[in-house]
């Protein structure tokens, strides 16, 4: 039988299933944020997510803290984790050594992504014998696995509700989801979003394309205004008036952001589960109070309560 912690996405999403649930983690950059996680990690992990996922810093500056971190949850929970890898400042010998390095470390799921350019670049460019989109590092993925016999890794791509900032339309960015899934990922992670409706007109278009995969719903809970504000404007996921009306009554009042924030992820979450969402990816913010309070409203029957 295998163990918890080496299921891999496809396993996770089959018909009989319950809504999965999984969280986003990110690296740490200093030492003390580092420790501040550690103590976190268990709150999170009493919380019996599916699966975590770990991001990885522009140029992979934080990739070795990802490995680590995702190692460790396994270890230490036994909850399945998943790597993020992406194509910024790797030839195609270093990613293939990075995919190694995963397997060695016994992480069997990795989130594969292009990634954004590096910092003060408006344009992606790949580097000397290096990958362009992440289809092409899907089809790595899947051709290392296979020469080196590691897998098969459960592979997840990234889907943009509202298309991703690049793209000329939401088709276009679609026929790249559709290369994405063709090269052998298994299921699909969505950016955040905050109008349930933008989910599934996008759902409906992927499945028209041929996508047939797992559409995850990705949700952010509101945190305070000023963060909202300036993720919404990276991503390019828009805030509807409603709730942008609302948080501006609470000014600097972080608390009361957050119970707003809260409030409107049950909400949404509960509305994307009913209309037949598989589960819920939630990017936590290395944080855990406030998902506590989601995860019971959501899932009293997953804590025991």
């Amino acid at each position: 039988m295998v163990s918890q912690s080496r299921r891999t996405f496809p396993e996770f999403y089959k018909p009989q299933s319950g809504p999965v649930v999984s969280f986003e983690l990110f690296p740490p950059k200093t030492d003390a944020a580092y420790e501040n996680l550690r103590q976190i990690l268990p709150e999170l992990a009493r919380l019996k997510p599916d699966f975590f996922t770990v991001t990885y810093g522009a140029m992979g500056t934080t990739q070795e803290r990802t490995l680590e971190i995702a190692s460790f949850v396994q270890k230490e929970f036994g909850i399945p984790t998943a790597c993020h890898l992406t194509c910024v400042g790797a030839s195609r010998t270093q990613l293939a050594a990075t995919i190694q390095q995963i397997h060695d470390a016994g992480i069997h799921n990795i989130v594969a992504l292009r990634g954004d350019p590096p910092q003060g670049q408006t344009t992606f460019t790949p580097p000397a014998d290096g990958l362009r989109n992440a289809n092409e590092l899907v089809a790595l993925i899947r051709s290392v696995e296979k020469e080196r016999r590691l897998g098969p890794f459960g592979i997840a791509v990234a889907g943009y509700p509202e298309k991703h900032l690049e793209a000329p339309s939401l088709d276009a960015d679609i026929a790249n989801l559709k290369r994405k899934t063709d090269a052998g990922a298994d299921i699909v992670l969505s950016q955040l979003f905050y109008d349930n409706s933008k989910y599934f007109d996008f759902l409906d278009k992927a499945r028209r394309a041929g996508v047939q995969q797992p559409v995850l719903p990705g949700l952010l809970p509101v945190l305070s205004m000023k963060q909202i504000l300036r993720i919404t404007s990276l991503c390019g996921a828009c805030l509807p008036d409603y709730l942008k009306a609302e948080l501006e009554i609470t000014g600097d009042d972080t608390e009361k952001a957050e119970e707003i924030g809260v409030r409107q992820c049950v909400s949404q979450a509960r509305e994307l589960l009913q209309r037949g969402a598989p589960g819920i990816h939630f990017y936590v913010l290395n944080k855990a109070s406030h998902m506590t309070r989601i995860m019971r409203a959501l899932f009293p029957e997953r804590l025991g309560m």
